[in-house]
C-alpha cells in the first residue's frame, strides 16, 4: 500500500477500485449476477434497436427517441463493463490515472445524454397530448436529429474539461475508490490540492443538465396533467395517461439514484457507505436493464413485433 501511496504523488498514479466490501470471498459468485445483467441489458437494447430499424411503422418520434435511449444505455454498459467485471471475475482492482479519467468522462457524458433523451421523450409526450394536430410538423425527422445532436454536444462540451481539471492535481492521499468505476465526485476527493474549482464546476454542470432537464420534465407533466384533466371522456383521459407510464418509469429509474448519489458523496458519512455503493450500481446498471423491459411491456406494437421476431 505504501508504494501505491507514493505513486499517487505523481501523475503516474493508480487508483484501487472496490467491489463489495466484506464480500470478497463470494465475488466470483456475485459476478454471475453482474454477467446476467450485462447480457440481458445488451440483448434487450440491441433487440429494441433492431426492431425499430427494421420496422418502418416504428419510424415515429417516440420510437426514434427510444432508439436514442437504447444507444446511450449500450454506451454506459460498455463504459462500465471492463472495471466491474474485472473486479468480480479476476479481482483486477488497479486502474491507471488516464484510464480512470477516460472512464469518468464517458460515464458522466453518457449519463447527461440519457437525461437529455428522457427530456426529449417528455417533450414528445407533451406535444402528442397537448398539441396533437401539430405533432407531425413539430417533431419531424430533421428537427429530431438537430435536437439529438445539440444535447450530445452539450453533454460532451460540459464534461470535456473534467479530466483536465483532475489531471492538474497531485494525488497523495489513500487512493482507494468506493466503487468499481470512476466518478468525478469521488476521484477529486483523493487529491491533496484545493478542489473548490472542481466541486463548483461539477455542481454547476449537474444543475445545467440533470437539474434543468428534470425541472423541464416536471413542467411538461404538469401541462400534460392539466390537459388530461380537461378531457371530458374518462376513457380518453386514461388512454392519454397510459402513453406516459413507460416514460415515467424510465424517469424514476434514472433520476432517483442519479440525484441521490452526488448528495451522498457530498454530504454522506461513513454510515451511508453501503447505500452509496448500492446506488452506484443501481445508477449505472438498472436503467439499461429495465428500459427495454418497461417499453416492451407497455407498447403493444413493439411487444408484438418482438414476439413475431422470436417466435415466428
Amino acid at each position: 500500500m505504501m508504494s501505491a501511496l507514493n505513486d499517487t504523488k505523481s501523475n503516474s498514479a493508480v487508483f484501487l477500485l472496490t467491489g463489495i466490501p466484506g464480500q470478497e470471498d463470494v465475488h466470483l459468485w456475485i459476478s454471475i449476477s453482474f454477467c446476467l445483467v450485462y447480457v440481458i441489458s445488451i440483448v434487450g437494447n440491441s433487440v429494441i434497436l433492431f426492431i425499430i430499424k427494421t420496422d418502418p411503422s416504428l419510424h415515429e418520434p417516440m420510437y426514434i427517441f427510444l432508439s436514442m435511449l437504447a444507444i446511450t444505455d449500450l454506451g454506459l454498459l460498455v463504459a462500465t463493463m471492463p472495471t466491474i467485471l474485472g473486479i468480480f471475475l479476476f479481482n483486477s482492482r488497479k486502474i491507471s490515472l488516464d484510464a480512470c479519467f477516460s472512464q469518468l468522462f464517458f460515464i458522466h457524458s453518457l449519463s447527461y445524454i440519457e437525461s437529455s433523451m428522457l427530456l426529449l421523450m417528455a417533450f414528445d409526450r407533451f406535444v402528442a397530448i397537448c398539441n396533437p394536430l401539430r405533432y407531425a410538423s413539430i417533431l419531424n425527422l430533421p428537427r429530431i436529429a438537430k435536437m439529438g445532436q445539440l444535447f450530445v454536444l452539450r453533454a460532451v462540451a460540459l464534461i470535456f474539461p473534467l479530466p483536465f481539471l483532475l489531471k492538474r492535481f497531485q494525488y497523495c492521499r489513500a487512493n482507494v475508490l468506493s466503487h468499481s468505476f470512476c466518478v468525478h465526485q469521488e476521484v477529486m476527493k483523493l487529491a491533496c490540492s484545493d478542489i473548490r474549482v472542481n466541486s463548483i464546476y461539477g455542481l454547476s454542470i449537474a444543475l445545467l443538465t440533470v437539474g434543468l432537464d428534470s425541472l423541464l420534465i416536471f413542467l411538461s407533466y404538469v401541462r400534460i396533467l392539466r390537459t388530461v384533466l380537461s378531457i371530458t371522456s374518462h376513457v380518453e383521459s386514461l388512454r392519454a395517461l397510459n402513453t406516459c407510464v413507460s416514460h415515467l418509469c424510465a424517469v424514476l429509474l434514472f433520476y432517483t439514484p442519479m440525484l441521490g448519489l452526488p448528495v451522498i458523496h457530498r454530504f454522506g458519512n461513513s454510515s451511508s457507505h453501503s447505500l452509496q455503493i448500492v446506488l452506484g450500481y443501481v445508477y449505472l446498471l438498472v436503467p439499461p436493464l429495465m428500459n427495454p423491459i418497461v417499453y416492451s411491456v407497455k407498447s403493444k406494437h413493439l411487444r408484438g413485433r418482438i414476439i413475431r421476431v422470436f417466435f415466428k
